[in-house]
């Protein structure tokens, strides 16, 4: 478990040397957009460099990367650029702006919130990938054959997180919400599975839901 945590630690770190560096910069003036989205993207590149020292593959052992992979149990499921559980970071990312828009954190500035939310995502994608997780979805999910994702995998995961993001940035509250249930209601009645019971098979695993799961 603690050798699992030091590498969400190291991007979370990272992340605080990135904003600290941008506070100090631009103490007295207006922060780009474009200097938030930089840092975003470096604290994605740190998260990819974390998985390949990790020993994580950079694409599908396959030999070649598809931009959509819809067979969710098989060897190549979370190896390409985008699958079923990509709806699930979309998910997240609606989530992360939610978080940062309600209560104290509502002042915050929105490119700081963007990064936090990518630091966020980032961490996860690191800690999911790590053998205590991957161990863990193997001991008690119907995922037996699964050995962490692809680095470019894990990439698209957070930029579907961002995506999700700017998507409820831009749009009305219960619209948000509205997607968030509506995916949720697709993806799991396609594949028996979406990001609320992946949460419950991973801290409370049920059975029932395991065997309904392996049914389908």
């Amino acid at each position: 478990m603690l050798n699992g945590v030091v590498f969400p630690i190291i991007v979370f770190a990272v992340t605080a040397v990135f904003v600290f560096g941008r506070q100090w910069y631009f103490a007295k003036y207006k922060v780009p957009t474009g200097v938030d989205i930089a840092i975003a993207a470096g604290v994605v590149v740190v998260a990819a460099l974390l998985m390949f020292a990790m020993g994580h593959i950079p694409i599908c052992k396959c030999g070649y990367v598809k931009i959509w992979h819809g067979v969710t149990y098989s060897s190549e499921n979370s190896q390409h650029l985008t699958d079923w559980y990509t709806f699930s970071h979309i998910i997240h990312g609606i989530g992360f702006y939610a978080l940062f828009r309600i209560g104290r954190l509502k002042k915050l500035p929105l490119g700081l919130a963007f990064i936090f939310a990518i630091a966020l995502e980032s961490a996860w994608e690191v800690f999911e990938n790590t053998d205590f997780i991957i161990n863990r979805y193997r001991e008690v999910t119907i995922s037996l054959d699964y050995y962490g994702d692809s680095i470019i995998n894990s990439v698209f995961d957070i930029f579907a997180a961002a995506f999700g993001f700017v998507l409820a940035w831009r749009l009305p509250a219960l619209a948000s919400v509205a997607i968030v249930i509506a995916l949720e209601v697709w993806v799991g009645y396609s594949i028996r599975d979406n990001l609320t019971l992946n949460i419950i098979m991973l801290i409370w695993p049920i059975e029932a839901v395991r065997v309904w799961q392996g049914s389908g």
